[in-house]
């Protein structure tokens, strides 16, 4: 059995917050830079040339990418052969949240309550963790702070087997329109078919976490990416909502085996400020 103190998790997490805030992954670099040298129209090739200089800034100067810093999502990965001390992984995870927030300097965006007390915690706790068991004796935890902006246009829909390919596709270029400029394009867009209602969203969730250069290794499903892509882009929303070839860098696809009555897909959207890191302790 592997010991992790949870204070190292503290110290990881405080600090992966404080970089993914401020650091744009490589990946997601790299995808906005050629965006704009594919990208034709005037306004959208200009919104990405602005979208570069903000995050060379924010790298720079050690600032926040945007002003919505999110809440925080955590993908964990659990070795059946680790054992944490000194508090609950939960506990250590928003430990780590509220130091970096704070010490940060990040904006905090969490309520208390949904409805009856939105009062602002202060700290940007409590964070959404995710954990799964695998075996081996590290601990993988990913981190995706999520805005708002991007959030609220996601969208999940019980289809009908019959419904079929054709279904999905008009179900996931259909969300993307409906979203329009509202979760500032260049988007990744997220997408999880099969499971149930509660599977199918959480599928979609991690898709954003997956380097949006890497396609499904599934060859069917990698084909339905870069169809579903292709298709987003012919909507011609472009960078900001201003028009343009660029509606969408990636799709990204999971899946889960489901029930013989059901198709469930969903929908989640993430911003051109993709904020995603991993850290294996």
């Amino acid at each position: 059995m592997r010991v992790i103190y949870a204070e190292e998790i503290v110290t990881v997490v405080r600090g992966m917050c404080i970089d993914v805030c401020c650091n744009l992954p490589t990946d997601v670099k790299k995808a906005i830079t050629k965006a704009f040298e594919k990208e034709e129209s005037e306004l959208g090739k200009y919104s990405l040339h602005k979208i570069i200089k903000n995050f060379e800034i924010a790298e720079r100067d050690v600032v926040p990418i945007c002003q919505d810093t999110g809440m925080v999502v955590a993908f964990v990965e659990m070795g059946n052969e680790v054992l944490i001390e000194g508090s609950l992984l939960d506990d250590a995870i928003n430990e780590g949240v509220r130091r970096g927030y704070e010490e940060g300097y990040l904006r905090k965006s969490v309520v208390l309550d949904p409805v009856f007390n939105r009062k602002n915690t202060n700290d940007n706790t409590p964070a959404i963790v995710h954990i799964k068991m695998v075996a081996g004796d590290k601990l993988k935890i990913k981190l995706l702070p999520k805005g708002a902006g991007s959030e609220n246009m996601g969208s999940v829909k019980m289809l009908m087997p019959s419904d079929g390919l054709e279904g999905i596709k008009n179900f996931v270029v259909d969300t993307v329109k409906m979203a329009g400029s509202n979760p500032c394009p260049p988007i990744i867009v997220g997408v999880g078919i099969g499971g149930t209602m509660e599977k199918c969203a959480l599928l979609s969730k991690e898709a954003l976490a997956r380097d949006v250069s890497i396609r499904n290794a599934n060859e069917k499903y990698a084909k339905l990416e870069e169809e579903l892509l292709s298709d987003i882009n012919k909507l011609g929303i472009g960078p900001q909502g201003f028009g343009g070839r660029v509606t969408a860098l990636a799709v990204n696809i999971e899946t889960y085996p489901t029930h013989i009555a059901m198709l469930p897909v969903a929908v989640n959207i993430n911003c051109h400020v993709a904020r995603h890191k991993e850290v294996v302790l």
